[in-house]
């Protein structure tokens, strides 16, 4: 239909089927139109009485009127302004009671109007299906209109002191832009000079009907709306049992209540008839969509939320790079500033350059901020947005009286802070993050434990991937006091740039890299390029703005912003495979589907330094998806021409993810611009942290800033996700065909023992998986039949199939029997073709997943020949010698030990818990999540 002009734009409908002779309403204002022409319905009293009567809306659409009535003319009337709800088929007392009577009423032509403080109901039958839609439509129109119409008069009556109903047009626009944030005053201001041009007005005062008209022409986003009118079944309305299902169907949480749903209500509703009658209108869903509530970011993220008792090597950390350096790092000036905003942050690990000042005052650069000043602004604020250690990197050129008085400084300025006990570069276990909570640690050049004298030389040399070592490395000479003070030791150069030895070292040792020191300007490396090879420390300019920067921000928003982020488990596990490089699946971790819907932009700001531009935009959104090589994709919407700051896109895009937890989806708003398309807006986030469901993205600038009120609509869904997923959808990612099981295969190691091994694992493996699949599917299909979306639970769809097995009598339509062992429904006669086909489906979802998706599965093969004890990890010391007296070496022998992290991974992902040859018996314990 076409929505009135109290909702300020154009849609269509296609709800109505009347025959020729009874028109053909396409719009609210034909439904209105309808009902104010009348039309005859049966009204239905208690005593089983069934009164005939012509129903009509009077002109101005504000009561109900019938007749012929014994009653008189005021009091055979409704107010609309006293219906509470509208309901569809025979749901009240009234029906429910008189059930000779209604069972010869048809379900679709009936319809109840809830009405008063006491919650009587108006119970009524109309001639056809069709008659009774419009009514219905009509009647939620006018009472979702009226609880706008009633909230802007309330809003309007605030400002219009002498209380004539006419205000200034400064008021009505400083209102406007209260009661709608992001809104641009020139937008509002342009619409009551187009006003008063076409009414020839002599004055600019907006009267109450103008300002109402301007809001709803204004604030009203079609998208919002549209979704709106679908998800509360055309009334433009949220009653709490419909929120509620939204939040669970759609929005991923099964836990919504319905006094929780009350409350998030009354919060977003701005009306206080909405408020009162637990109904949240187009203004409050608005506000919902665009609140903290419904952000893409997974909000168990807000605080820590990650395990922060392992080592250090077991983390991400964020690490800036000369942040106290202004404009480029070659002849940048000195600004402590440049800390303070690193530490804001969440950056947990800073450099120092020192070098040697006038009178022995150790200085931060050359000729700028003294070291003790750069120590006690660290020292101040080092704790402000993180409890987790900081590491401050020394780097530094002084002379041995000078490292002294530095010494000195750093137990003055930091005193219990300082953490002094060595750990070394290379020690078997380093603290947790938890272990060092609240403490300061000095990273830099460190003496052997075993120096003699006050004095040595240690290497000046720093570790640089990609550039070679000097022939000949500079010395520098240490003093032993603060050697003392260096809590982790610079252990050198990395001599092995392969990325599978690189993410083996970082397993137990901290490793950092930093910008190359060829370069002339502060431009950043890609730090995805680094993670992906275990790197821990990836040292970037924060004063350098820009995509680098951005997925920085995006990695570190996750575990509440504290700067540790847990790396994947397959760079933390002592024995597991993984290829920095990998073009393909990840060894036991099916491929997930992420598939984004990107619906709309809202206020969006028009690019920086774009004033000569004119004042439209014309806006696209890229999405950029970072991580493995085999992840790395990007895709874009069309560009809406001159489509402003709220354009419509209503795209919808894929992504196959390998490696969730390294992967980053990163949105950038772009203006179209024959020049060179100009940044509007960004933001970056960890995969893992994406929420299923309609959420919101807030943008963000070119420095990290948010953009007020600007932002994206998506909707996100997630396939094939472990541990049952966000979501699952047939046809998607979950299909029936076997193939891309490469995550499952087990690699020959040419090691006879091993293989022989493994190959009774191959069977069960491949078992396991396609068990996976099946429930997958089959859930998938009758989440489908039940009319849910993915997200649903199994719970939600009993809870769905339940009223369809009722008949009118109360009876069940089905009854509960066991087939093969696992309970069923077997249906009754009377149940409709649809029902049984959801009934079956049901039965073949009972029996595969047996209610509890039970995960096991436990293989057994006798093999009388095999002479090796392998149990878990005990064949890993062994494997070397096993290698060599197959007569594998150098290379073979490497891509022996590499196929066999490869199976151990597959096997641990999987949750085989146990893979052996005991005695004379391999057993193969297999686990796994749906």
């Amino acid at each position: 239909m076409v929505a009135a002009s109290m909702w300020g734009f154009k849609r269509r409908w296609a709800s109505f089927s009347l025959n020729k002779s009874e028109g053909s309403p396409s719009s609210a204002a034909d439904c209105l139109a309808f009902m104010q022409g009348g039309c005859e319905l049966k009204k239905i009293r208690p005593s089983s009485r069934v009164y005939c009567r012509f129903y009509t809306l009077d002109q101005d659409l504000s009561c109900l009127h019938w007749e012929p009535s014994k009653k008189d003319g005021e009091r055979a009337r409704l107010d609309v302004s006293t219906i509470r709800e509208v309901r569809t088929g025979k749901s009240t007392e009234t029906f429910l009671h008189n059930g000779p009577l209604c069972e010869q009423l048809a379900e679709e032509a009936s319809f109840s109007i809830i009405h008063g403080d006491d919650y009587q109901s108006l119970d009524l039958v109309a001639l056809s299906a069709d008659v009774a839609n419009i009514w219905v439509t009509g009647l939620r129109y006018l009472v979702g209109s009226r609880m706008r119409s009633e909230w802007l008069t309330e809003e309007f009556s605030k400002v219009d002191e002498d209380g004539y109903g006419i205000v200034t047009e400064n008021v009505a626009v400083s209102t406007i832009c209260k009661l709608c944030p992001g809104i641009k005053e020139g937008k509002v201001r342009l619409r009551f000079k187009e006003v008063q041009r076409s009414k020839e007005k002599l004055t600019s005062h907006v009267t109450l009907e103008e300002f109402r008209e301007a809001y709803c022409v204004l604030c009203t986003r079609p998208d919002v709306y549209f979704l709106l009118v679908q998800l509360s079944k055309d009334h433009e309305c949220l009653d709490a049992q419909d929120l509620r299902l939204f939040l669970e169907t759609e929005q991923g949480l099964p836990l919504a209540t319905a006094d929780g749903c009350l409350e998030l209500l009354r919060r977003f509703e701005p009306s206080a008839a909405g408020r009162e009658r637990g109904m949240l209108g187009l203004d409050g869903f608005t506000r919902y969509l665009q609140s903290n509530e419904c952000s893409l970011m997974d909000p168990e993220h807000q605080g820590v939320c990650q395990d922060m008792n392992q080592p250090l090597s077991h983390y991400y950390i964020s690490t800036s790079y000369r942040s106290y350096l202004l404009d480029d790092q070659v002849h940048g000036r000195a600004d402590l500033g440049g800390l303070v905003r690193a530490l804001q942050a969440g950056c947990r690990c800073l450099e120092l350059g020192v070098t040697d000042g006038p009178e022995g005052e150790p200085l931060l650069g050359v000729d700028y901020f003294s070291f003790k000043s750069a120590l006690e602004t660290i020292n101040k604020l080092a704790f402000l947005t993180s409890q987790c250690p900081l590491l401050v990197y020394l780097c530094q050129r002084c002379s041995p009286a000078q490292q002294r008085t530095m010494a000195k400084i750093l137990k003055e300025v930091l005193g219990s802070r300082l953490y002094t006990f060595g750990l070394g570069g290379r020690t078997p276990t380093l603290p947790s993050p938890e272990q060092l909570k609240g403490r300061i640690l000095i990273v830099g050049k460190k003496l052997p434990p075993d120096q003699d004298g006050s004095e040595g030389e240690v290497s000046e040399e720093d570790e640089e991937i990609g550039v070679p070592p000097p022939p000949q490395p500079r010395r520098l000479c240490l003093h032993k006091e603060l050697s003392d003070l260096v809590a982790i030791g610079e252990a050198g150069r990395l001599s092995n740039e392969n990325p599978e030895d690189l993410v083996a070292f970082t397993k137990r040792t901290l490793t950092r890299v930093r910008p190359s020191s060829v370069r002339l300007d502060s431009s950043n490396p890609n730090p995805q390029g680094y993670w992906k090879g275990g790197v821990q420390l990836v040292a970037l300019n924060h004063q350098t703005p820009g995509a680098m920067l951005d997925l920085h921000r995006g990695r570190f928003m996750q575990n509440g912003g504290c700067g540790y982020v847990l790396r994947p488990t397959v760079m933390r596990d002592e024995v597991s495979y993984f290829s920095a490089h990998t073009q393909g699946c990840v060894p036991g971790v099916p491929p997930q589907m992420l598939r984004i819907k990107v619906i709309s932009a809202h206020n969006l700001p028009k690019p920086q330094g774009s004033g000569a531009k004119g004042e439209v935009i014309d806006p696209y959104v890229v999405l950029e998806l970072h991580g493995v090589p085999a992840d790395c994709a990007e895709q874009r919407t069309r560009t809406a021409a001159q489509n402003q700051d709220d354009p419509l896109f209503d795209e919808t895009f894929e992504f196959q993810v390998n490696m969730p937890e390294l992967a980053l989806l990163r949105f950038v708003v772009l203006d179209d611009d024959y020049i060179g398309d100009d940044f509007i807006g960004q933001y970056s986030v960890a995969f893992e942290c994406l929420q299923p469901g309609y959420r919101n993205v807030p943008l963000l600038g070119l420095a990290g800033d948010s953009l007020p009120h600007a932002g994206l609509l998506v909707h996100v869904t997630v396939t094939n996700r472990r541990g049952g997923g966000k979501a699952q959808r047939r046809g998607l990612s979950v299909r029936r065909v076997r193939r891309g099981r490469d995550y499952v295969s087990l690699r020959n190691t040419s090691i006879k023992a091993v293989d022989e091994a493994f190959k009774q694992a191959s069977g069960p493996i491949r078992e396991a998986a396609d068990l996976r699949e099946d429930a997958q599917s089959t859930i998938a299909s009758f989440k489908e039949q039940c009319g849910l979306p993915p997200v649903a639970t199994l719970k939600q769809c009993i809870q769905s199939l339940a009223p369809r097995l009722q008949s009118p009598e109360g009876t069940m339509g089905a009854s509960l029997v066991l087939k093969d062992g696992y309970p069923c429904l077997q249906p009754q006669a009377g149940l409709s073709e649809t029902t049984r086909k959801l009934l079956s489906a049901y039965d073949t979802n009972s029996i595969l997943i047996n209610f509890q998706l039970p995960n096991t599965i436990i293989y057994e093969n006798n093999n009388n020949n095999a002479d090796v004890v392998f149990v878990g990890m005990d064949f890993h010391e062994e494997l070397s010698r096993l290698g060599e007296k197959e007569g594998l070496k150098g290379r073979k022998l490497n891509k022996a030990v590499e196929s066999f992290t490869w199976n151990i991974t597959v096997l641990k992902v999987l949750g085989i818990h146990d893979v052996g040859l005991v005695t004379n018996t391999p057993i193969f314990y297999i686990s796994f999540g749906l």
